[in-house]
């Protein structure tokens, strides 16, 4: 297993093992005993899958505390735009945005820590989306930015078209979320 830092405080790119020959591959996605090696230590309870088609933006999505989740992101299938923003005050990243592509094809992960607003943008046809939490979802304490806030400027690659949930387009801009951390 590979892991890159990134220059975020606590956010990894995870890149597998692929054992790769002519049946197809197989490689290891998740081992907790690996994972606490390098010192990643949690316990994953829930796992979330979607299936969205080119254009579909999903988030920016996250839970305030005390239910804040940790998510180690991954595309089964096409390719999505994956973006953060960190809303922990205390990291000299506040406020600031990361994206990445993850795709079935490069089979890289992203480990998003507590105190980071998620979402996606796909980009292939169709993409199927599975990430990991440590915590439970809690529909009391969702909350998110809305994706094109100015303040954020985040480019988001496809500029039309994009599907967007009536709910994902009624969040908070994030001056109105950074005290949630």
């Amino acid at each position: 297993m590979k892991i890159t830092k990134t220059p975020f405080e606590g956010l990894l790119i995870i890149e597998p093992r692929i054992f790769d020959d002519e049946r197809g591959f197989f490689c290891e996605s998740y081992n907790q005993s690996a994972f606490q090696k390098i010192g990643i230590e949690m316990n994953f309870v829930q796992d979330n899958q979607s299936r969205s088609k080119r254009g579909v933006l999903r988030g920016l999505h996250f839970q305030k505390q005390p239910y804040a989740q940790t998510k180690l992101v991954r595309v089964l299938s096409g390719v999505i735009l994956d973006v953060v923003v960190d809303l922990r005050k205390v990291q000299p990243t506040f406020g600031k945005h990361y994206s990445i592509e993850l795709s079935s094809e490069n089979m890289k992960q992203l480990l998003v820590p507590k105190g980071f607003a998620h979402g996606f943008l796909v980009l292939s046809d169709f993409a199927d989306v599975l990430y990991k939490c440590d915590e439970f979802y809690n529909p009391a304490a969702e909350h998110g930015i809305l994706y094109n806030d100015p303040d954020l400027n985040i480019d988001w690659q496809l500029k039309q078209n994009l599907l967007v949930s009536a709910k994902d387009l009624s969040l908070s801009n994030f001056t109105r979320a950074e005290n949630l951390f």
